[in-house]
């Protein structure tokens, strides 16, 4: 088995230089990590672009499920254009019918967007009905990666999913094994076939000053800690 690769998710400035600091080998670049990720600023784009890793921009319009209006799909095309002229390796992006299949239809457009760019399809796909067969349409669709859990909340409970998604995909898609992983976990996730982490390494740190009194965020932010990277990526490799 080849080197594992170290994927880390980011929503700030300060999360993307821990994640670079701590040896990440390549950067999801969001807003809004306490709702999974949403698409990030430009700013950050650019900033990420600059980071001397491949970094991937979440294409998320909003929280909640993933069955998109034609008005967000819209500003989903918008965003994957602000992507590719910042500079990023690629995007990261995926989209349900209602019954939580791929649209198939609409990542179609998606993709013909993003030609030419590093493909992930998002976690979406821990909502379908048959993940084999969203499998096949991912690969159809020429995505370089699955992110997923293996269809439950953490992937360290869907490490047998996990490693059928590996065998099913012989070689044809990299199967990107993300939430909940850390350091004490991840040599478990490698044992078992994958050969891609995602993973965020946050720690709770009090907010300074008044700022939860005046609803300006909580009182207990969640931030990249570039410790927590190092001990993930030193138990892979």
């Amino acid at each position: 088995m080849g080197r594992v690769t170290v994927e880390l998710c980011v929503d700030t400035a300060e999360g993307l230089a821990a994640a670079i600091n701590g040896g990440a080998d390549r950067l999801e670049v969001c807003s809004a990590l306490s709702v999974g990720g949403l698409t990030p600023s430009v700013g950050l784009m650019g900033l990420a672009a600059q980071a001397g890793v491949p970094a991937l921009a979440m294409i998320r319009p909003r929280a909640g499920d993933f069955v998109f209006s034609p008005a967000e799909v819209v500003v989903m095309e918008a965003d994957i254009a602000a992507a590719r002229a910042a500079g990023l390796a690629g995007v990261v992006l995926g989209a349900s019918l209602p019954d939580g299949r791929l649209d198939a239809g609409l990542l179609v457009r998606l993709v013909t967007a993003a030609q030419g760019l590093d493909l992930t399809l998002h976690r979406c796909f821990d909502l379908v009905p048959d993940r084999v067969e969203a499998l096949e349409t991912a690969i159809g669709l020429g995505f370089a990666r699955v992110l997923t859990s293996g269809g439950v909340p953490r992937a360290e409970d869907g490490i047998v999913s996990l490693a059928a998604l590996v065998q099913a995909a012989q070689g044809r898609i990299a199967i990107l094994a993300g939430s909940g992983i850390t350091a004490a976990n991840a040599a478990r996730l490698v044992a078992a076939g994958l050969t891609e982490l995602h993973a965020s390494c946050l720690v709770d740190v009090a907010a300074a000053g008044p700022v939860a009194a005046f609803g300006f965020g909580p009182a207990t932010l969640r931030v990249t800690d570039a410790n927590c990277v190092r001990a993930l990526v030193a138990a892979v490799h």
